[in-house]
């Protein structure tokens, strides 16, 4: 028996990166994944894999986690079709590598409206049902939601924020058993990094010296696969 099997995830920015291969692993787990995405092109209904038997784990809906119209539709699908998850990724985020001074406030708030508002509408759509559903809820922040670094101004902003409103909805369903983990990682190879194109810049981490989606990912499933007695408050994964 997979340990997952059985379970309703849903994750944000699911369509790339970190929030594909959180996907990927977690059906891997026997999770019956709803990948939420802005750019997905395919809509896959939950009323027919329910009755199926839900033998395909993968499920997509188009969702701009920063639309409250979007995030509503998706949350009411899952919810009137499967019902609460029982896990939550919020990944879906933007990054920004760019001095401050030469930061436009479109800008600023672009990273602001991907990275935080996201985070918050998701959440408060999909938490108030988790709650009373042994749920789990896990935060995809940075090593820039606790180090600040030349060039961040307006991502590390975001990714504070991300921290800070994990750290309050922490507090606010203390002991209703739900369990909340920060997973905070380092610089990840991904296509967030396509057009800074890192190799060329002698204050950058190399590619190859990343780490990849797939370490990511094996964070996220360790804690979501702890037994209901343990909660894996934060893990910060780095490169070597």
């Amino acid at each position: 028996m997979s340990p997952l099997d059985g379970k309703i995830a849903v994750v944000t920015g699911a369509s790339r990166g970190i929030g594909r291969a959180v996907a990927e692993a977690l059906e891997g787990a026997g999770a019956l994944v709803v990948r939420l995405s802005r750019t997905s092109t395919e809509e896959r209904p939950l009323d027919s894999m329910r009755r199926t038997g839900g033998h395909d784990r993968r499920v997509e809906i188009k969702c701009d986690v920063t639309l409250e119209r979007d995030v509503r539709r998706a949350t009411d699908t899952v919810l009137s079709t499967v019902g609460p998850p029982h896990i939550l990724v919020n990944n879906a985020g933007l990054f920004l590598l760019k001095p401050l001074v030469e930061t436009t406030g479109e800008e600023f708030l672009q990273q602001l409206d991907v990275n935080l508002l996201g985070a918050f509408l998701i959440l408060r759509a999909f938490v108030p049902a988790m709650a009373d559903h042994d749920g789990h809820v896990v935060t995809i922040g940075s090593v820039a939601d606790h180090v600040g670094f030349p060039g961040n101004a307006a991502y590390a902003a975001s990714k504070f924020g991300v921290r800070g409103l994990h750290e309050t909805l922490k507090a606010e369903f203390a002991g209703q058993g739900l369990r909340m983990t920060l997973v905070s990682p380092g610089p990840t190879d991904t296509s967030l990094w396509d057009p800074v194109d890192p190799d060329r810049h002698t204050d950058l981490p190399n590619r190859a010296a990343m780490l990849q989606p797939s370490d990511v990912a094996d964070a996220v499933l360790f804690a979501v696969t702890r037994p209901k007695r343990a909660n894996v408050e934060l893990i910060r994964v780095m490169p070597i």
